[in-house]
């Protein structure tokens, strides 16, 4: 059995940067960087938004930076999966993908929260080269050019309103025949004459050499009227939802109704004391980089002060 005084599972931007924390503070955190080191941001190429980097960084090296720097501090990296968690016992137990079995005085879960996808192959193969999760972080890229949003909801309509004012032209591709946004968002989009909705209508595949070019599309699907076509853009954004990483403890932890983990006012105590939650699983409204490092440093500042008491 191994022992940590504090277990930090996940490593985006909100768990290096409450390793870094915690390490300042001789806390000697344990961190499981999981599948992917560096969280969901890895998978973008260059970041524009985050503070400091006056010409922008490339996302993987913002996150190489922050490892170093909480290494830096004596967190221990491990590159592990944590399979099962005891939050009823103390301290609290942890079983890893490896079988190996640890022990914490206090949690961190900062395991972020993943976007959802059409599950189409391109998406994929075109990740970082014109597909994108997140408008607010690579809408900039698209200025004075033609994209695409798929969704119908009230993130999609705000995604879309967002992107009109960079882009010009924004296709709304709903494969439903109406809007299930709110009110005040559906005028926000029907009154936009940069956007232009695409009722009815499923994305088939993406194509282009050197990146998106364009979308392969079908209207009304599987009718009698169904009818193919392409359209010609340069960046398609998904905006169909996002999914916490908190199956893992949400028999301990409360929850909303999406799996989001619920902290107490604005900080990052969670139902179960002694364990916080930081960053995107926490965070269902934001999701931005430098929010969820913020709300790291709050978590390793409370876990501080748990542990001390």
């Amino acid at each position: 059995m191994n022992y940590t005084k504090l277990l930090i599972i996940g490593s985006g931007p909100a768990g290096y940067t409450a390793a870094i924390y915690a390490g300042r503070a001789n806390l000697n955190p344990t961190l499981l960087e999981g599948l992917q080191p560096g969280g969901q941001l890895t998978i973008t190429t260059e970041v524009e938004n985050f503070p400091g980097w006056a010409e922008g960084v490339d996302a993987n090296e913002l996150m190489d930076n922050m490892r170093r720097q909480a290494e830096r501090f004596g967190t221990k990296m491990l590159p592990n999966v944590a399979t099962k968690v005891d939050l009823d016992v103390r301290p609290f137990h942890v079983t890893l993908d490896d079988g190996s079995e640890w022990t914490a005085d206090s949690i961190i879960i900062a395991t972020g929260a993943s976007a959802k996808y059409l599950g189409l192959s391109d998406e994929q193969k075109y990740m970082g080269q014109g597909v994108s999760a997140c408008a607010t972080c690579d809408g900039f890229f698209y200025r004075k050019k033609v994209v695409a949003v798929v969704g119908g909801g009230d993130t999609a309509c705000e995604e879309a309103s967002y992107l009109a004012g960079l882009a010009s032209k924004v296709y709304l591709i709903v494969r439903k025949p109406y809007l299930r946004a709110s009110k005040i968002m559906q005028d926000r989009v029907f009154n936009n004459e940069k956007i232009e909705v695409l009722f009815e209508t499923n994305t088939l595949g993406l194509y282009g050499e050197n990146g998106v070019e364009g979308a392969h599309l079908v209207f009304r699907k599987g009718e009698s009227d169904e009818r193919k076509y392409d359209l010609p853009i340069d960046g398609f954004f998904l905006a169909i939802g996002h999914h916490p990483n908190s199956e893992l403890f949400t028999s301990w932890l409360k929850t909303d109704e999406n799996g989001f983990i619920i902290t107490e006012g604005d900080s990052p105590r969670t139902s179960v004391p002694g364990v916080f939650a930081a960053g995107d699983v926490a965070d269902p409204h934001y999701r931005q980089a430098v929010i969820a490092a913020g709300s790291g440093a709050k978590a390793a500042m409370e876990a501080e002060k748990f542990l001390l008491s």
